[in-house]
């Protein structure tokens, strides 16, 4: 339990201090926070769970891109501020970093496994913001269509 305050805490601090340098509006840094707290707590509790890294990724920037929609629609603000931000614990990059390392080394049995990784996990991070924004847009257009036909038979 020590540890999931620990994750909370420091994902909260990683994405509020990000938001800080993409110059996020300023009363937007706690709800910026938030959404990347709740993406990276989706991916540490998949882990937990016994998922490989590339489907918790994919869970927890899926998890990142709905709330960054639902606290563009509720601040009335682009889901950018949120979501660029809010990737920032997810992103692959200590593991491209090994990557790099074992390639400069002539460690190539590891540097090709590492780059394969980092290059799944990036994948299943757009993939899953993907997935997001098309489930969003098909749930907006659906709300539309029976708003627009309520409205025609009253």
């Amino acid at each position: 339990m020590l540890d999931y305050i620990y994750q909370i805490l420091l994902s909260f601090t990683a994405t509020l201090f990000f938001s800080v340098i993409f110059n996020a509006p300023k009363r937007l840094l706690i709800a910026c926070g938030v959404v990347g707290t709740i993406g990276w707590m989706i991916y540490t509790v998949s882990l937990d769970f016994g998922i490989d890294k590339v489907q918790a990724s994919f869970y927890g920037s899926f998890a990142l891109a709905l709330m960054s929609h639902i606290m563009s629609r509720y601040y009335k603000r682009p889901m950018i501020i949120f979501i660029v931000a809010g990737i920032i614990p997810l992103v692959p990059g200590g593991l491209a970093y090994d990557a790099t390392k074992n390639l400069v080394i002539n460690n190539y049995d590891v540097a090709i496994n590492t780059t394969l990784q980092a290059t799944l996990i990036s994948g299943a991070i757009a993939f899953g913001i993907l997935c997001s924004e098309i489930i969003f847009q098909i749930y907006m257009r659906s709300k539309h269509s029976f708003a627009s036909k309520k409205q025609k038979s009253v």
